[in-house]
């Protein structure tokens, strides 16, 4: 199986810049806003986003952290460390790596649906647009046409040789 490069390390910083500029733009007004990352990759991302939010802003940022089991999350507990009224009025921003089908991110953004909140907003560095699920990104680092046999493979646990395959 061959791997192609869409990404390279420094391309991947342009497109968490841009996300973290853009999120700027939308919530320019906010005095808090909450970064949440679905473990592994969208945390790492949801990191870096709020790093550079932090660095452009004086938005106060919280970051998140949502575990769940990607492949079967019918079947994964879901928890959030913060109460409906830590959440109240507050701006969501659910983070994750690649939007593929829409399962993981309509769990994610199931945990605020019953919360109080102002407004949630999705992000993620690669959308592929096979959307089987009512949910959409709003922030999107890149939009990629690909088939259903193909996978997007993102790596960003190595600061500097961050990548994105497809394959």
């Amino acid at each position: 199986m061959t791997k192609t490069l869409i990404l390279n390390s420094k391309q991947i910083e342009q497109k968490i810049n841009r996300i973290a500029y853009e999120i700027y733009e939308n919530n320019y007004d906010e005095k808090e806003i909450v970064i949440a990352g679905i473990a592994t990759n969208g945390f790492l991302l949801a990191q870096r986003i709020s790093g550079v939010l932090q660095g452009i802003s004086k938005i106060k940022v919280q970051l998140i952290e949502i575990s769940m089991d990607k492949e079967n999350p019918f079947n994964s507990e879901l928890k959030l460390k913060l109460s409906d009224k830590e959440l109240k009025n507050k701006v969501i921003i659910l983070v994750d790596d690649v939007l593929n089908s829409g399962k993981t991110l309509i769990f994610g953004a199931k945990l605020f649906l019953n919360a109080p909140v102002k407004r949630l907003t999705t992000a993620v560095l690669v959308d592929r647009g096979h959307n089987r699920y009512p949910i959409k990104a709003d922030v999107v680092g890149l939009s990629l046409s690909t088939t259903l046999q193909e996978h997007i493979t993102v790596e960003l646990n190595k600061k500097g040789k961050e990548t994105v395959y497809l394959s």
